[in-house]
């Protein structure tokens, strides 16, 4: 059995990972608006959240798990421990991991834990999960298991459709032009993150043209489509994820395509309508 333990970061679900070869662990964010903070576990209300969010002016601050719920985790968990965070240019997750395996190995002695820097975020950083998930059933060694993931790391990419910008924007996480360019006459962005930094790769009016060019950009990207599984989640836009996951159906030969609702910290940055895609 190959525990693998998150950051609440990682937009994907105990059921799609969990079986008799790996079980999954999410490591809470806080999720602070004005002076109230939530925690970002099973336990938030992400309807409450999203309305107190939208009524405050000032941006929203996001904390990282300290290093000692990984420690409590590391204690918690077999022998064999697999870890993926927020990409450490956008978190202090990954280094609060690093440490929490430096205390355990120090007070424990050794085992076997190995912390994936997935260099990306939200359901980028949970199909790094679901690769690993996919890996620890094929019977490989945990080495083999770290250089297919990490090689997958580098292959993988994320795309995002946003309706605002806000947090983004307010945290400095994102260059104020892509925003100023999503205040005009309803243009979409078509987004791409890597390594911490967010980029436009086009834009169109509205956001069915904006999907349509996704697609596009994803076929033209992407020449093993067809082992790759595609991974959407979403801000409270359910119908905006079926109706993305029929039009990639329909242009493209995936191996799979999966939904999932986003958890807080993508909530807070995506924000309501948002659509994120990684593959």
């Amino acid at each position: 059995m190959f525990n693998l333990i998150v950051d609440s970061g990682c937009d994907v679900s105990k059921e799609i990972i969990d079986g008799e070869t790996c079980k999954l662990t999410h490591v809470p964010l806080n999720l602070q608006v004005g002076d109230k903070v939530y925690v970002d576990d099973e336990n938030i209300d992400l309807d409450e959240y999203l309305e107190h969010m939208h009524a405050t002016s000032t941006a929203v601050k996001t904390s990282a798990p300290s290093p000692s719920l990984f420690l409590e985790q590391f204690k918690a968990a077999g022998d064999n421990v697999f870890v993926v965070t927020l990409s450490s240019k956008l978190s202090a997750t990954y280094q609060s991991a690093v440490s929490a395996k430096d205390m355990y190995i120090e007070e424990y002695g050794k085992k076997f834990i190995h912390i994936f820097d997935s260099l990306t975020a939200a359901i980028g950083e949970g199909a790094v999960a679901m690769k690993v998930a996919e890996l620890c059933k094929k019977n490989l060694s945990p080495t083999e298991i770290v250089e297919q993931v990490n090689q997958y790391i580098k292959d993988m990419n994320t795309y995002f459709i946003l309706d605002r910008f806000d947090n983004l924007v307010k945290t400095g996480r994102i260059s104020p032009y892509i925003a100023k360019v999503a205040s005009f006459l309803n243009v979409k962005p078509i987004c791409w993150e890597q390594e911490g930094e967010i980029k436009m790769l086009d834009k169109a009016r509205g956001y069915t043209k904006a999907a349509s060019k996704l697609i596009q950009i994803i076929k033209d990207n992407t020449p093993d489509i067809e082992s790759r599984v595609i991974a959407i989640t979403h801000v409270k836009a359910y119908e905006k994820a079926i109706a993305l996951k029929e039009d990639l159906s329909a242009a493209l030969r995936a191996k799979d395509i999966i939904i999932m609702e986003c958890r807080g910290i993508t909530t807070t940055y995506a924000n309501k309508g948002g659509v994120v895609v990684a593959l």
